[in-house]
């Protein structure tokens, strides 16, 4: 075992070549082993779900922790975005082959996300219950669960901001495999902590920081053992300003975005929160249901992001392109084949959750607004990371606010709020259509706004060309 881990950590070389070859499938190749880890991550959630739900003897323990993704979204996507910042740079600079820059992202992006995770961490544990209660969720269960979970803030920013430098250099398998590891770990330690010592939303939480724990020490070894350009010297760390600003400038609004993205998921989960514990219960399983379509979708997101970036650095402005044309391709057929075999599949699927016919019938209304349709709000995703690949973070960042979050939560209160009573389920049709209606607006505007910008991008790169012949 040592040895097999050893050379995971070290000898085989992971790196992809994103400039030449068959991009499609190069794109294929780097999106699948990132679709499995984002399945994965999502398991610490799921497998906190289903323990609960199945054997805590709390019948409220699914609501309480499904009801907090939003809200934890909500605190660390800010944060999360500067990640994005990470890898466009690493990206650029490793096609372009800048070493010695890279060197400086590596080291800057380490020190960034363990003070963030320290801040975050401390901010989320002492106002866990003033955010759950903007949220209408007075649930001393969600509250308890919020704490441990962002005691693990630390370890979980640092492991996403070091995924971030090798997904930019086209390493995609050795995250994958550190997941594997935590995620078996978090499984057993939930059953561990429920069944063996009849803990509840406290053990799962305690189990998630632990495997959280596992990747993050398991990737940052990496980083140190390597011998390419990126590799960490703990010894080292240090912020670089020019390094941070290039990070800051595509990093801060993709955060912004998310966060901005959130607060309109929040609204929606406190309107969800005012129909009672049985809708909660209901929604949380069905979210549940559809993150896993959303995180294999999202795999074409950082492969655009990714070869984008590194066909910019490479200055190949026919591959920039093709990128784009294949990564609309790619997430549609995703979208398509598993959020039409999940809505298919949702009444048994959802039953895994709960038996509780009245919450499996709110799960179904969710996925028939959400879960069908998800390839359009994937079409979303991949325009912005094809555009924050070309170095433009701004532009997606003011079109998803006015595009989904804008509209979205003009719907809430001047539509679903004025038009239910939170008595009838059959209400939450008219708060879960707001979603396909945005994700058609934003992913319209996007795409114009992509050929703009792309046209720019040629034209400069062509305007270099010119200069150096």
């Amino acid at each position: 075992m040592v040895i097999k881990m050893d050379k995971i950590l070290k000898n085989k070389r992971y790196e992809m070549d994103m400039c030449s070859g068959n991009l499609f499938w190069k794109m294929l190749k780097f999106s699948m082993p990132l679709a499995a880890m984002g399945v994965l991550q999502l398991l610490y959630n799921a497998a906190d779900l289903l323990v609960v739900s199945n054997f805590s003897d709390n019948p409220d323990a699914l609501g309480a922790v499904g009801s907090t993704s939003s809200l934890i979204n909500l605190t660390v996507n800010l944060f999360m975005g500067l990640s994005v910042g990470t890898n466009v740079v690493c990206a650029k600079l490793f096609g372009a082959k800048n070493t010695e820059k890279i060197k400086k992202v590596v080291h800057t992006s380490i020190l960034i996300s363990l003070i963030v995770g320290i801040f975050l961490s401390i901010f989320g544990f002492v106002f866990a219950e003033e955010l759950l209660h903007m949220m209408s969720n007075d649930s001393k269960d969600s509250a308890l669960y919020l704490k441990i979970y962002f005691l693990g803030m630390p370890f979980n920013l640092v492991y996403n901001f070091a995924a971030s430098i090798l997904r930019a250099v086209g390493d995609t398998k050795r995250p994958l495999y550190f997941l594997t590891i935590s995620g078996i770990i978090n499984v057993i330690l939930n059953l561990f902590f429920v069944l063996g010592f009849n803990m509840d939303v406290d053990g799962v939480a305690i189990a998630t920081v632990i495997s959280q724990v596992v990747s993050c020490i398991l990737i940052i070894v990496t980083l140190c053992k390597t011998n390419e350009c990126y590799k960490l010297n703990l010894k080292e760390l240090k912020i670089y300003k020019k390094e941070l600003w290039e990070i800051t400038k595509v990093g801060l609004p993709a955060g912004i975005q998310g966060s901005l993205f959130s607060i309109s998921n929040v609204l929606i989960q406190s309107s969800v929160n005012k129909f009672g514990f049985t809708v909660m219960n209901g929604n949380s399983a069905a979210s549940s249901i559809e993150g896993f379509v959303y995180v294999i979708m999202n795999s074409v997101h950082h492969a655009a992001l990714s070869f984008t970036g590194q066909n910019l650095g490479a200055k190949k402005q026919q591959n920039i392109k093709k990128v784009m044309i294949y990564s609309l391709i790619i997430v549609t057929m995703i979208g398509i084949i598993f959020g039409g075999s999940f809505f298919l599949l949702g009444e048994q699927l959802l039953s895994i959750y709960t038996k509780n016919p009245s919450e499996i019938e709110v799960g179904l209304i969710r996925l028939w607004y959400l879960c069908l349709p998800y390839f359009l709000y994937g079409l979303v995703d991949v325009m912005v990371g094809d555009l924050r690949g070309l170095g433009s973070s701004t532009t997606p960042m003011i079109v998803s606010i006015l595009g989904i979050c804008g509209i979205r939560i003009l719907w809430i209160y001047f539509v679903f709020n004025q038009n239910t009573s939170f008595t009838n389920v059959q209400d939450l049709h008219l708060l879960y259509i707001s979603y396909p209606i945005t994700w058609i607006v934003t992913f319209t505007i996007h795409l114009i706004c992509y050929i703009f910008i792309y046209k720019k991008v040629k034209r400069r790169l062509t305007n270099q060309e010119m200069v150096l012949d």
